[in-house]
C-alpha cells in the first residue's frame, strides 16, 4: 500500500480527475496517470489505477449504455487490441524515463494540435485503427490512451452524449483487455491492489457526481482547464524523464 502522504495526496487528485473523466468530462482523465507518475514509476501508477478505472468504466458504461457510436468503436477497438499486444511485448525493454518522455510528448502534441485547430476532417478506418493502436499502446504502458482516442473521436463530430457513451464503452473494453498483460508482467502485487482498494470509494463518489453534472453543465470550460493541466503535467513528465533518477525529490 502507498505509505508516503504526499503520494497519497497526488493519488487522491488523480482519482478525482478520473472520476470526472469517466463521468463524461473526458479531458480531466488525461492527467491522472501522468500526475501519479510524477511520484512513482509509470507502470506502477498504471497498475494501481487500472482496477479503479475498471470499476468506474463499468459504472459509466451502464449509465450511458443507450448512447454510443458503433462505427467509431468498430475501428478503434480492433486497433487498440493490437496496441495492447505490442506494449506487452515491449514493456520489459522500455525504461520508466522513456515512458515519461513518450507520454509527455504525446500530451504536449495533443494540446498544441487542439490549440492550433488541427483535426482530421475526413476520419477513415485506417486512421481509426492507427489511433486505436496508439491508445492501446500508451494506455497499457502508462494509462495514457486518452489523447489518441480523443484525436480520432473528436474528428467524428459526435453529439455530446454520444461521445461520452462511446468513450465509456471504449475504455471499459480497453482497460479490461489490459488486465492480461498487467497480470503477466506481475504488476498486481498485494501492495498495489491494496492501494487500488483504498482509492475505490473516492473513485465511485466522483464518478457518480460527474455523471449527474454532465447533463446539466456545459463542458467547454472543463475541456479548456484540462488542456492546460495536460500541458503542465506533460512538461513535468518530460522534465522527470530527463532527470538522472525518477520519482519525486
Amino acid at each position: 500500500m502507498i505509505a508516503d502522504p504526499l503520494v497519497w495526496s497526488i493519488a487522491f487528485i488523480a482519482v478525482s480527475c478520473l472520476g470526472l473523466s469517466k463521468g463524461g468530462f473526458v479531458g480531466f482523465g488525461l492527467i491522472a496517470t501522468p500526475l501519479l507518475a510524477l511520484a512513482i514509476p509509470p507502470l506502477e501508477a498504471a497498475a494501481i489505477l487500472l482496477p479503479v478505472m475498471l470499476a468506474q468504466d463499468a459504472f459509466s458504461a451502464w449509465s450511458f449504455r443507450h448512447e454510443w457510436d458503433f462505427p467509431t468503436l468498430s475501428v478503434l477497438l480492433p486497433g487498440s487490441l493490437c496496441g495492447i499486444v505490442l506494449a506487452w511485448v515491449l514493456a520489459s525493454y522500455v525504461s520508466d524515463p522513456l515512458v515519461r518522455l513518450v507520454v509527455g510528448a504525446v500530451g504536449i502534441s495533443f494540446v498544441i494540435s487542439h490549440w492550433v485547430g488541427l483535426k482530421a476532417t475526413t476520419p477513415t478506418r485506417a486512421s481509426g485503427a492507427f489511433w486505436g493502436a496508439m491508445a492501446g499502446f500508451t494506455g497499457t504502458l502508462a494509462n495514457a490512451g486518452g489523447p489518441p482516442f480523443l484525436i480520432y473521436a473528436l474528428s467524428r463530430d459526435l453529439a455530446k452524449m454520444t461521445f461520452v457513451g462511446t468513450a465509456a464503452i471504449f475504455f471499459l473494453v480497453l482497460n479490461a483487455a489490459k488486465l492480461i498483460p498487467f497480470l503477466a508482467l506481475g504488476q498486481f502485487s498485494n501492495q498495489n491492489l491494496t492501494s487500488s482498494l483504498m482509492l475505490l470509494p473516492l473513485a465511485i463518489i466522483t464518478n457518480f457526481a460527474a455523471i449527474r453534472l454532465v447533463k446539466r453543465i456545459p463542458s467547454s470550460v472543463f475541456y479548456r482547464v484540462s488542456y492546460g493541466l495536460v500541458l503542465a503535467v506533460s512538461i513535468g513528465l518530460i522534465w522527470r524523464g530527463m532527470a538522472p533518477q525518477g520519482g519525486l525529490p
